[in-house]
């Protein structure tokens, strides 16, 4: 029940070429930055990245990208504050995208973390994103129909973790954390700090450790007999 691992390249050490990897955050709020210099050093390519954009800059998965270790992108936002690695790698064949908007990336999560088959959504009815899809009237309203999101691995960043890998996270960097590790196989997830069993309140635990696999301290290491 210790999911405690003691470095982040440990942690990603089997992640596998052409994996499907779900990272957390969106801007600066809550990406996991350790867990993905730990990926750049591990190697690991011909990624599949699911993420709420396509990188700013040179920060968090746009470091990826620049290495050429994506193969394709899932996201939101394609074009977002300083995406320009992005959009050199996509306007030259390099990358591929399937855009998604938000609400609808966050539910295809969920519904792959739940074990449902799809759900019928309103949004991107009678747009190119419905395109191929199934599509339905109910009530006189149009629906598409979107099909659950899996990950082999997710990277996820949140505030506190105790050593069974129950979960607090700080305010927005909560995003998409709690639905990635219910939609990944297998959920790595880096905190600033590891508290003893029992100093969480139940009450404020978001993500339960059942759906976490490993968990990284990563401002400072954590007393293994906790």
């Amino acid at each position: 029940m210790d999911k405690r691992w003691n470095s982040a390249e440990e942690a990603v050490s089997d992640v596998v070429d052409g994996a499907t990897l779900l990272v957390g955050g969106f801007s600066g709020a809550g990406v996991p930055e350790m867990l993905i210099d730990a990926l750049l050093r591990q190697g690991a390519k011909d990624l599949t990245l699911v993420h709420n954009n396509a990188g700013n800059a040179h920060l968090g998965v746009a470091k990826l990208l620049a290495a050429n270790r994506v193969r394709k992108v899932i996201c939101s936002f394609p074009r977002s504050w300083e995406s320009h690695i992005f959009e050199g790698l996509y306007n030259t064949g390099k990358v591929e995208l399937e855009c998604v908007p938000q609400g609808t990336l966050a539910e295809r999560l969920r519904a792959g973390g739940a074990g449902l088959g799809g759900f019928f959504t309103p949004t991107g009815f009678g747009t190119p994103l419905a395109e191929g899809k199934e599509t339905r009237v109910v009530d006189g309203r149009g629906y598409v129909l979107e099909q659950p999101l899996k990950g082999d691995f997710a990277l996820v960043k949140a505030k506190r973790a105790d050593r069974w890998g129950n979960l607090q996270y700080r305010m927005t960097a909560r995003n998409f954390g709690p639905v990635m590790c219910m939609a990944a196989g297998t959920a790595i997830v880096e905190v600033d700090e590891i508290m003893p069993l029992g100093t969480l309140d139940p009450e404020n635990i978001v993500t339960s450790g059942v759906f976490v696999q490993r968990v990284v301290q990563v401002m400072q290491r954590s007393d293994r007999n906790v």
